[in-house]
């Protein structure tokens, strides 16, 4: 196991995280279209029952995610989590809102009323996904900060901090960007589809089930567009390459030669898009949402994971600087150092364990279908 090795290893690790973490925002799309998908309040509380089953999985994800970036990546963790605080506190405030909506809408002695908290869901389902697909989207077009890794040998420094944000705005500045929004909006309609077949498969409802394929053509189109005219200024926008030396070099339309240089994952690539295409042909047309969750989710999770390998593979600068070129981050100058990365490495071999509890336990959750009698036991949210 050689040192390069090992940092692409850790990206594949890091990637697979985040792609797993966009097909468990399914949580967050089912609660944003909740009222429209239940209707009744009888059938809302179908639709925060059946999400709130999982939305431990989706908080969990998140934290491992950034965990992974602290102990792989730790340049990037500081850079991003340290320098974009106000993107990611607002991100990390709605999924609290979320924790406390689902324990507090339907309590005794809840003065603010059940409306206040489903609220608060629905605030959670759409700014959520929104916000963590804009931070993905930075991957490829940047972020204002500065990297001066000379300040921790600089003895005149106040603070050896070697990364800092170049505004004041420290992270929402991005959201300026229009093509950061085009994917941070893809993702939003993404999680809303994802939601509505997971319900619909979840919950034993015909009224559902009946308003589902619906609901999953109006969201399915407006994702398809974004996505496409997204994948299209990303083939043709200018990359950065960092050389042997680690001089970051821009490079014009530089996913696109990823793709062509990486064919392996860029079958994958079109094979995951393929997937969640038969999905949602599979909802719409058919109504089959026992095959369509796990086609569009199984298809969403290779899809990002090939696209956030494209951003890291390939001698490609995965965190560009837009305020110095020389302050991009690649998987080689944000590294941990060899040993960390080389006893992650079999620690890592844990995982498949790990993983393999997850997916008994969650069937062990979904053994019955969620109906309108379980939802009036004193367990229910």
């Amino acid at each position: 196991m050689t040192y390069t090795f090992l940092q692409q290893y850790w990206w594949f690790v890091v990637s697979l995280l985040g792609a797993l973490l966009v097909f468990l925002l399914f949580v967050q799309g089912a609660n944003s279209v909740a009222r429209t998908l239940g209707q009744t309040d009888e059938g809302m509380r179908l639709v925060y029952n059946s999400t709130g089953r999982k939305w431990e999985f989706t908080f969990t994800t998140l934290v491992t995610f950034g965990g992974a970036f602290f102990a792989s990546f730790p340049l990037f963790y500081s850079t991003s989590f340290g320098g974009a605080y106000w993107l990611w506190m607002l991100i990390l405030f709605t999924f609290v809102l979320q924790a406390v909506s689902y324990e507090f809408q339907n309590k005794i002695g809840n003065f603010l009323g059940p409306a206040t908290f489903q609220w608060f869901l629905t605030l959670n389902g759409l700014l959520g996904p929104l916000l963590l697909g804009g931070a993905v989207a930075t991957f490829f077009e940047g972020s204002n900060f500065l990297v001066v890794k000379d300040n921790m040998i600089d003895t005149g420094a106040f603070t050896p901090i070697i990364s800092r944000w170049a505004n004041a705005s420290h992270g929402l500045d991005a959201l300026l960007n229009p093509w950061v929004l085009v994917l941070g909006m893809a993702v939003m309609f993404l999680a809303r589809v994802l939601g509505i077949l997971y319900v619909a498969n979840n919950v034993a409802d015909d009224d559902i089930r009946r308003r589902a394929p619906r609901l999953v053509l109006a969201n399915a189109v407006p994702f398809l567009v974004l996505f496409v005219a997204y994948l299209v200024h990303l083939l043709l926008k200018d990359g950065y390459a960092y050389t042997d030396a680690g001089t970051i070099t821009v490079e014009p339309m530089k996913y696109l030669h990823n793709m062509l240089d990486i064919p392996v994952v860029s079958v994958f690539f079109v094979g995951g898009i393929i997937w969640v295409l038969l999905g949602i042909f599979d909802a719409v047309v058919k109504k089959r949402f026992d095959r369509a969750i796990w086609y569009v989710g199984s298809g969403t999770v290779v899809t990002v994971l090939c696209l956030l390998l494209f951003a890291g593979w390939g001698h490609t600068a995965y965190y560009p600087s837009t305020a110095d070129l020389q302050s991009s981050l690649t998987i080689v100058n944000s590294c941990s150092s060899e040993f960390t990365l080389r006893t992650m490495f079999w620690v890592s071999l844990l995982v498949p364990f790990v993983l393999a509890y997850i997916v008994y336990a969650w069937r062990a959750i979904d053994r019955k279908k969620l109906d309108r009698q379980e939802i009036r036991t004193d367990h229910a949210y």
